[in-house]
C-alpha cells in the first residue's frame, strides 16, 4: 500500500469532474494515500468504472452532480456526508473568436468553471467550519493567469477562479479553511491527446520551454500537498504546474 502523507488518511474527499480526465486521475491519487474519496458528475454510468480503479486503494462512493444546478449541489452535499478535502475540478470549455462568442456559451462556462465552484465551496464550507476547518482546492488553469486568443470565456473563468481562490482563503482561514489553486498548462489527457499530434497541437508544445506536455502524474506532488496537513501554513496560494510556460519569452 502506498504510504499515507500527514492529514490525509481517514479523511474523506470530494472530487468534482470525477468521470475523466483530471478529475479521474485525483481521485485515485487521493485514494492511494488514505483518503475515502467521493466521485462527482453529470453521468453515474463513467463514475462507476473511475470508481472500480479508485476501488484498488480504498473506499469509493459515486454522488450525480451537476454543478450549476442549486438543487443538485443541495443533494450532494446532503448525500455525500461530511467533507475534508474538495477538489473543485469540474469545468468546461466552448472555443472561437471573441467576436462571434454566444452568449448561451459564455452563460454555461460561468456557471460550470466559476458560480457552480462557488456555492459548492460555500455550502461545504459550512461543515467544515463545524468541524475545524478542511481543505478547499480549485482547479484553475494558466490560461487564467496569462491570455490567449479562442478561448474568451474559459480564459476569464479561470482568471475568476484565482481571485476566487484568494478571496475564499482570507475569509474562511479563520475557521480553519485552507483554499488553494493548481494552475496546470498543457496536460496530456485522452480527451485533448489526437490534438497534440497535429501541427497547431506541435507548435503549442514548441513554446513550453520544457518542449514537452504535462502528465497527469506531474500534478501529483502538489495535489497531495495540498490536500494534506503537509500545506496547513498554505492557504490563498495558486501553484502553476506548466513546464515554465508562464514564464517563456514574449
Amino acid at each position: 500500500m502506498a504510504e499515507t502523507l500527514p492529514g490525509l488518511a481517514g479523511k474523506r474527499a470530494l472530487v468534482t469532474g470525477a468521470s475523466s480526465g483530471l478529475g479521474a486521475h485525483f481521485a485515485q491519487r487521493l485514494a492511494a494515500h488514505g483518503a475515502d474519496v467521493v466521485l462527482a458528475a453529470r453521468r453515474l454510468d463513467a463514475l462507476q468504472s473511475v470508481a472500480s480503479m479508485v476501488e484498488q486503494y480504498g473506499r469509493a462512493r459515486c454522488v450525480a452532480l451537476d454543478v450549476t444546478s442549486a438543487a443538485s449541489r443541495a443533494a450532494l452535499v446532503e448525500e455525500a456526508g461530511p467533507i475534508d478535502i474538495l477538489v473543485n475540478n469540474a469545468g468546461l470549455v466552448r472555443e472561437g473568436p471573441a467576436l462571434v462568442h454566444a452568449e448561451e456559451d459564455w452563460d454555461l462556462v460561468m456557471d460550470t468553471n466559476l458560480k457552480g465552484m462557488f456555492f459548492l465551496a460555500q455550502a461545504l464550507a459550512a461543515g467544515m467550519r463545524e468541524r475545524g476547518g478542511g481543505s478547499i482546492i480549485n482547479v484553475a488553469s494558466i490560461l487564467g493567469l496569462r491570455q490567449a486568443g479562442g478561448v474568451v470565456s474559459y480564459a476569464v473563468s479561470k482568471a475568476g477562479v484565482v481571485q476566487l481562490t484568494r478571496t475564499l482563503a482570507l475569509e474562511w482561514a479563520r475557521y480553519g479553511i485552507r483554499v488553494n489553486a493548481l494552475a496546470p498548462g498543457y496536460i496530456d489527457t485522452d480527451i485533448n491527446r489526437d490534438f497534440w499530434q497535429t501541427e497547431a497541437g506541435r507548435a503549442l508544445v514548441s513554446r513550453i520551454p520544457q518542449r514537452r506536455l504535462g502528465q497527469l502524474e506531474d500534478l501529483d506532488g502538489l495535489l497531495l500537498l495540498l490536500a494534506s496537513d503537509a500545506s496547513r501554513y498554505m492557504t490563498g496560494t495558486v501553484l502553476a504546474v506548466d513546464g515554465g510556460h508562464l514564464v517563456n519569452t514574449l
